[in-house]
C-alpha cells in the first residue's frame, strides 16, 4: 500500500541522516515533512542517536508504529545533505514514491571517501594543528605522520569492529607512543606537547559536541545528553590513552620526561 512505501522513505530518510551525523531535530523534521505529504492525521516521530520511532495514524487505516535501532554512526555528511535535497523534492512533488525510495538506497549504499584520501586528511590535519600550537617545522612533519598511522590502524581497528571507546583508548596510547619515540628516542621532533595536541585533534568528537549543543537547545533533551556523554567518553578514552603512554615513560626515565 502507498502509506506503508511512504513509512518505509521516511525511516530509510532519518536512518541514513541519524547513521551519518545529523541532529535529532534535523532527523524528526525530514521524517516529518515526508510523512505529512500524505495527510495522516497522526504522525509522531521519536528520535535518539541509537533509534527511531514512527507512528502514523488515519481513519481509513490502524496505527502503525514502526521502530528502527541505529547503532553504528559515522560522519558523512554529504549524505545528510543529499537526503535533505530528496526530502524537499519529494515534498514538492518533483519526485514519485519509487525514485524517491531508489534515490534513497543509492545515496544510502554511496562509498566514503577512498582510504588514502582518509588517512592523508587526516595526517594533514594533525600537522597543521601541531603548527597551529606553536610546533616547529620538524613537529609539523612528525604529527603528519603520526596522523596517517593513527589514521590506518583506525581504519583497521573499525574493519574488525572494535568499539569506538577502545578504538580512541589505542589512538591516543599510538600518538603518545610515536610522539615519544620521535622526540624523545629518536630527537627529530622539538617539541613533544605541541606533536601529541596537534596529532589528537582529529580524534577530538566536535560533531558530537556540536550536536550536543544543539539537540539541548531544540529541546531535545535526551539526544543532547546523549551525545554529551559519548562525547566526554570519547575525551576519556583519549586522554586514558596519551596519559598512560606517558606516565610509563616518566616512570621509566625517573619521572620526567628528557
Amino acid at each position: 500500500m502507498e502509506h506503508r512505501s511512504l513509512l518505509r522513505i521516511a525511516l530509510l530518510a532519518g536512518e541514513i541522516m541519524l547513521r551519518n551525523g545529523a541532529e535529532t531535530y534535523r532527523v524528526e523534521d525530514t521524517i516529518n515533512r515526508i510523512l505529512k505529504s500524505y495527510d495522516f492525521e497522526v504522525i509522531e516521530s521519536f528520535v535518539t542517536p541509537t533509534g527511531i520511532f514512527v507512528t502514523v495514524a488515519d481513519s481509513s487505516m490502524e496505527m502503525i508504529t514502526l521502530i528502527k535501532r541505529v547503532q553504528k554512526r559515522a560522519t558523512h555528511l554529504e549524505k545528510v545533505a543529499l537526503v535533505n535535497d530528496l526530502s524537499r523534492r519529494f515534498v514538492a512533488g518533483n519526485l514519485s514514491i519509487p525514485q524517491a525510495l531508489q534515490e534513497l538506497q543509492e545515496i544510502n549504499k554511496k562509498p566514503s571517501y577512498p582510504p588514502c584520501l582518509m588517512i592523508l586528511s587526516i595526517g594533514l590535519a594533525a600537522a597543521f594543528f601541531t603548527v597551529v600550537f606553536g610546533g616547529h617545522w620538524q613537529d609539523f612533519i612528525i604529527s603528519g605522520l603520526i596522523g596517517m598511522i593513527w589514521a590506518t590502524l583506525q581504519m583497521y581497528l573499525h574493519h574488525k569492529e572494535v568499539s569506538n571507546f577502545f578504538v580512541n583508548l589505542v589512538g591516543g596510547a599510538c600518538i603518545g607512543c610515536i610522539g615519544i619515540l620521535f622526540t624523545e628516542v629518536i630527537p627529530l621532533g622539538q617539541n613533544l606537547d605541541p606533536i601529541i595536541i596537534g596529532s589528537i585533534m582529529p580524534l577530538v568528537p566536535g560533531v558530537a559536541i556540536t550536536n550536543a549543543i544543539r539537540d539541548t537547545i531544540q529541546g531535545d533533551l535526551v539526544a543532547g545528553n546523549s551525545r554529551a556523554s559519548e562525547a566526554f567518553l570519547i575525551a576519556i578514552s583519549i586522554a586514558t590513552g596519551v596519559g598512560i603512554v606517558l606516565k610509563i615513560y616518566m616512570l621509566i626515565t625517573g619521572g620526567t620526561i628528557l
